[in-house]
């Protein structure tokens, strides 16, 4: 079996995200970036997998700049057999490529490598959009299952448990199929110094975006970002009556 883990490059999540000047966007000038967190986790299941023995090879894909390849080497560290930078000067966000145009470079990949089952993120921590999946799944005509806490592989199918508000749910998907993780599914693995520079020798396919022949043209537009407004101090009240009074005639929130 073959699996497909997409990753993304994004502001590592210990950073804190400053904006632009001219409000435009995150400034990512010299600032820490890793491997998106939940395709991280995304990497560490497709990993466990092949250390069942369930799989034979994982085959990571990033769209992104030329650094992008040291979060495929990331993923390689951590278990990963192979990987696929689709380069792209444009950012991979609102304003760039945006997750219908990763879902269709995926989708022409895909076609090429021809995977059996596709794990990922369910979301990247810089747009929050968590749409990709569900539109390649449905560019595929594949069987999606999303937010992952549990994937066990059967026999030519998939059982995957998910949180919901009621409790969980599980569901069973024939393979081929869309997986996207959530973070209770595992914990991903610190990449060992040895594997770290095995993974410098791992293949790593280069391909330029405008061979997948795809509009890229964004369909949105970003009017502007500002950061959030800062937290005031907080206040001790005596009685209920003083808290109600507060919270309807200074927060107005009843």
């Amino acid at each position: 079996m073959k699996i497909l883990v997409p990753v993304k490059r994004v502001l590592d999540y210990n950073v804190k995200a400053r904006v632009k000047a001219d409000g435009t966007g995150v400034d990512l000038a010299n600032v820490k970036m890793s491997i998106n967190p939940f395709d991280e986790i995304a990497v560490e299941e497709a990993v466990k997998l092949k250390e069942a023995g369930k799989a034979t090879e994982i085959v990571v894909v990033s769209i992104g700049p030329a650094q992008a390849q040291d979060t495929i080497r990331a993923a390689m560290a951590m278990g990963a057999d192979r990987g696929i930078l689709v380069e792209t000067t444009e950012a991979i966000d609102l304003g760039g490529i945006e997750p219908l145009h990763v879902a269709k470079i995926l989708q022409k990949i895909i076609g090429e490598e021809a995977p059996n089952l596709v794990i990922m993120g369910k979301q990247s921590i810089d747009d929050d959009s968590n749409q990709t999946g569900q539109m390649l799944a449905a560019l595929l005509g594949w069987p999606q299952a999303t937010f992952a806490s549990k994937v066990v592989l059967g026999d030519g199918s998939a059982e995957v448990t998910r949180e919901i508000d009621g409790g969980l749910e599980t569901l069973k998907v024939s393979l081929p199929a869309i997986i996207t993780t959530d973070l209770r599914l595992n914990t991903p693995r610190y990449a060992a110094l040895p594997n770290i520079m095995k993974a410098k020798s791992k293949p790593l396919a280069n391909k330029k975006i405008e061979e997948f022949g795809i509009d890229t043209t964004p369909r949105l537009k970003i009017v502007s970002v500002a950061e959030p407004e800062k937290r005031k101090g907080g206040i001790k009240v005596e009685t209920v009556d003083a808290l109600v009074d507060k919270l309807k005639n200074e927060a107005k929130v009843i």
